[in-house]
């Protein structure tokens, strides 16, 4: 029998949860606010690396598998990667505001407000995902055209967009999961979840796209339907766990109502991360609109190119996150001369791994060439000259990342964006276009614009960190989470 409410006057350290399904949460586990900051970095980092790195495999996979159909087949999916980041980028983008403020939560020790931004932040998301599922859907074909790709390529450029967009909720559920749980401190439930899926997307692909038994063969489509099939359960085993309250974050299906003021202010925190990201994925939209023309075979080694340096920066991209999530932490609990060693240890080790990476992807560069497109070797030979002509600047692609996610991780949303658009739009891509159009560069001019933009982009964000003004940054100050919780959930029971 249910007994009476008991009302509970919220504090920093209040528990309004159910004790009894609530057991296994302690706010000491998973604390970075003391300890070695290395330990933690790599703690921390190494399982988002790995998470990362499958996360790319569902891209890698599919370009593996549908580079058996040949240059066309890429290059359809090569159009339509640059859409689906951009879209990604403002899910990505929401989510992350979820980390800021889970982390920075988790390290002034509220609970209830963990739990309470966890649920709101998931149902934010997911509005936006439906959102730009629909319109998205009905307007590829629109956008592929925009895009004046060869007639060849068109058809299945379109049915990989579309069947993508149909699974757009999915992965923008997982990203709220896995983003949450980061700003708490655990990396790995996220990283286990998405290492069955993409394992389960190696043996879908081949089979949707050359078919076997009674599953007829589909081509291009078959490996979009792959991916969204996998990226399903992922989504499905994220809200188990957030249900459950197993891992530190306890989502209650029935406390699941709009908290409209908190809302407001996860859009307000997580738009300039996801615009920026937006910002710096419509760049590499106008960058494929450049290389599309020059040909089919650039636009193939371009896709190619692009993907597998979205490999070799994974490293980086992990200590990024690391670095927001060890910065939120220790904003919340007032630790500021820690949070500022944590980025300068981060910066290091990320220029270091990055300038090693970038070495071996320049001696190697061949080699993983043919692996994607064996056979076609003018494809084969434009796609070694772009890496080899970005390879060496990864590390300072490193020190910026880990900046921009110091920034997210102190709150400062609007500086990691202004970051990122310099970067792409008052440096990469101007040169881009200047170099292909108005040279004897041509394509070549595109592929240079990368490094000379790492390198000053790297510059400015370092100047920028060491004026200091991210310290000032006071969310949990700013954004009084407990005070919109409804009554019931000061309920004891």
């Amino acid at each position: 029998m249910r007994r009476s409410p008991v009302r509970v006057r919220p504090g920093p350290h209040t528990s309004l949860i159910y004790p009894r399904q609530q057991r296994g949460i302690n706010m000491e586990k998973n604390n970075l606010t003391e300890g070695s900051v290395l330990r933690s970095l790599v703690a921390l980092s190494v399982p988002i690396i790995i998470a990362q790195l499958l996360h790319t495999a569902y891209q890698l996979t599919d370009t593996f598998w549908v580079g058996r159909l040949g240059a066309d087949a890429i290059a359809s999916i090569s159009i339509s990667f640059p859409v689906l980041f951009s879209l990604i980028a403002w899910g990505g983008g929401l989510a992350m505001a979820g980390t800021i403020l889970v982390a920075q939560y988790k390290g002034k020790g509220d609970q209830n407000a963990v739990n309470h931004i966890a649920g709101q932040t998931l149902i934010g998301v997911a509005l936006v995902a439906l959102i730009l599922s629909v319109v998205g859907y009905f307007l590829t074909p629109n956008l592929i055209e925009l895009m004046g790709v060869e007639s060849s390529v068109f058809a299945d450029a379109v049915s990989y967009l579309k069947i993508s967009f149909l699974g757009l909720i999915f992965l923008f559920i997982f990203f709220v999961f896995q983003s949450t749980l980061r700003g708490i401190g655990d990396v790995k439930t996220p990283m286990y979840v998405v290492l069955i899926t993409v394992l389960l997307n190696l043996f879908l692909d081949p089979l949707f796209i050359f078919g076997w038994g009674p599953i007829p063969a589909m081509g291009v489509p078959g490996a979009a339907l792959a991916t969204i099939f996998t990226q399903g359960i992922s989504a499905f085993a994220g809200l188990l766990i957030l249900f459950s309250g197993k891992r530190d974050i306890y989502v209650r299906l029935e406390k699941l109502r709009i908290d409209f003021p908190l809302i407001k202010k996860i859009f307000l925190l997580g738009l300039p991360a996801s615009f920026g990201r937006s910002m710096h994925a419509i760049g590499i939209i106008f960058i494929t609109f450049l290389v599309v023309s020059f040909g089919t075979i650039s636009t193939a080694a371009f896709g190619i190119g692009t993907r597998m340096l979205s490999l070799i920066i994974i490293p980086s991209v992990g200590i990024s996150m690391a670095t927001s999530t060890l910065v939120g932490q220790n904003m919340g609990a007032k630790k500021i001369e820690r949070a500022e060693r944590i980025v300068i240890i981060s910066a290091f080790a990320s220029f270091f791994f990055l300038t090693i990476t970038g070495i071996l992807m320049f001696i190697f560069a061949r080699q993983m060439s043919l692996f994607f497109v064996p056979g076609e070797f003018e494809t084969v030979e434009v796609t070694v000259l772009i890496i080899r002509m970005m390879a060496l600047t990864f590390g300072f692609v490193g020190i910026q990342m880990v900046i921009e996610g110091a920034f997210r991780g102190a709150g400062n949303t609007g500086i990691a964006m202004v970051l990122a658009i310099i970067t792409l739009w008052a440096l990469q891509f101007p040169l881009a276009y200047f170099l292909s159009k108005y040279t004897d560069l041509a394509e070549t001019g595109i592929w240079l614009a990368f490094p000379i933009a790492n390198v000053i982009g790297s510059i400015i964000s370092m100047v920028w960190f060491a004026r200091g003004g991210w310290k000032k940054k006071r969310i949990t100050e700013e954004i009084k989470v407990l005070e919109k919780i409804d009554e019931e959930s000061q309920v004891l029971n």
